[in-house]
């Protein structure tokens, strides 16, 4: 268990003389909280303590991908879905909506789905790649890290095949792209809205798995509320260690572990669980307390429509848009039109606004946003114990 660090992460690079980090006092007693527009601090009372840099005129300043029309309708796709499938509500659904545009817009007609199941071994997922592959299919898109041990068995067989792995970059390949992403940058974007939105200066986090790629998630909401704030208490707690990825998908678990952390006093959760966050979510309802939703705006996921009052704001990590470009980049038989790395910069990631319940912090964020394009702020992917 992880939790009540409220200072081991204060290190995040120096900023310009305008330091977005330059202590202001209480932003909301005082009716200004260094925004144009006057108090934008949401129910954050006392907690906020760091001057908000200001909002960029016309938004945070991104890279347009708009591409031309493309045609896609020769390709055969193939798309292995992680643990929890098409209807998890999280980064397996995102890449479903990326399939599922490639269809509208490109053409794309001819597609393949498996999922994978929870207890399968690394034959079964050698087995999945394979067949698509043996039946044509190309590309193929693996749907999570959990695929990288088979992938990088199964790739050489078949070098005329295009593979993409979404969350991994070790399969060194010729016929292998990954789609990775700065979960980290867009995570620190909502622990500074935790830190606005939190009544009791007491916020959480709840990850699925004990991981490398999950620390990301903790590592940057870490950072974005310690950066907002230098009283802010954070609860931390994964679901399941490394290697049971069962902590993707037990809501009950999350429910407890939320459970817990509002118990302790936390009042705004952000989960990066999977199909555990419905657990999160319903604790959080039960508790009268906000919650954060992750990959997908969940606000909007049907299966969620019941707990979805609760949901201040979900974490955009745009699995849809990269699965897009990689099957437009294909298309048009040119990878390297890819980012090595979808992040803020690229709209990899970032934050919703659906439900209007943080639109008063917008400017905020989208202030720290631009920091971080401009490398005034540099976010950390790992956690510092």
């Amino acid at each position: 268990m992880r939790r009540s660090r409220g200072s081991a992460l204060r290190a995040i690079t120096a900023i310009a003389a305008a330091s977005v980090l330059a202590l202001a006092g209480c932003a909301k007693d005082s009716g200004n909280n260094g925004n144009a527009g006057g108090d934008q601090s949401g129910d954050a009372g006392d907690c906020v303590t760091a001057q908000a840099p200001p909002a960029p005129a016309g938004g945070a300043t991104t890279e347009s991908r708009a591409g031309e029309n493309v045609d896609a309708s020769a390709l055969r796709v193939g798309l292995a879905y992680d643990v929890g499938g098409r209807g998890d509500a999280s980064f397996n659904d995102a890449a479903a909506a990326g399939v599922d545009r490639a269809k509208e817009e490109m053409g794309v007609t001819d597609v393949t789905e498996s999922t994978a199941a929870a207890t399968e071994d690394e034959a079964s997922k050698q087995q999945r790649l394979s067949q698509m592959a043996s039946e044509g299919f190309n590309p193929i898109i693996a749907v999570g890290f959990a695929y990288s041990e088979a992938l990088a068995a199964v790739a050489p067989q078949f070098p005329d095949t295009q593979f993409a792995i979404v969350d991994d970059a070790s399969v060194e390949a010729p016929n292998v792209t990954p789609l990775v992403f700065a979960e980290e940058q867009g995570s620190f974007l909502v622990g500074v809205a935790a830190v606005y939105e939190s009544a009791n200066c007491h916020i959480g986090f709840v990850g699925g798995v004990d991981t490398p790629l999950i620390e990301k998630f903790e590592a940057g909401f870490v950072q974005g509320a310690e950066a907002a704030s230098d009283k802010v208490k954070i609860e931390r707690d994964y679901l399941t260690p490394a290697g049971d990825i069962s902590g993707f998908q037990d809501p009950p678990k999350g429910n407890a572990k939320a459970s817990a952390q509002l118990s302790r006093g936390a009042d705004v959760l952000y989960h990066a669980a999977g199909a555990s966050g419905k657990g999160v979510f319903e604790a959080v309802e039960g508790a009268n307390a906000k919650a954060i939703g992750v990959d997908s705006d969940q606000y909007h996921q049907k299966t969620l429509v019941d707990v979805r009052d609760v949901i201040i704001t979900s974490m955009i990590k745009r699995v849809d848009v990269a699965v897009y470009d990689y099957i437009a980049a294909v298309a048009q038989g040119d990878l390297s039109s890819l980012p090595e790395r979808f992040d803020l910069k690229v709209d990899g990631v970032g934050y919703s606004t659906s439900g209007g319940k943080i639109d008063d912090i917008v400017p905020v964020l989208e202030g720290y946003k631009q920091q971080i394009i401009d490398g005034q702020i540099t976010v950390s992917e790992k956690t510092q114990d």
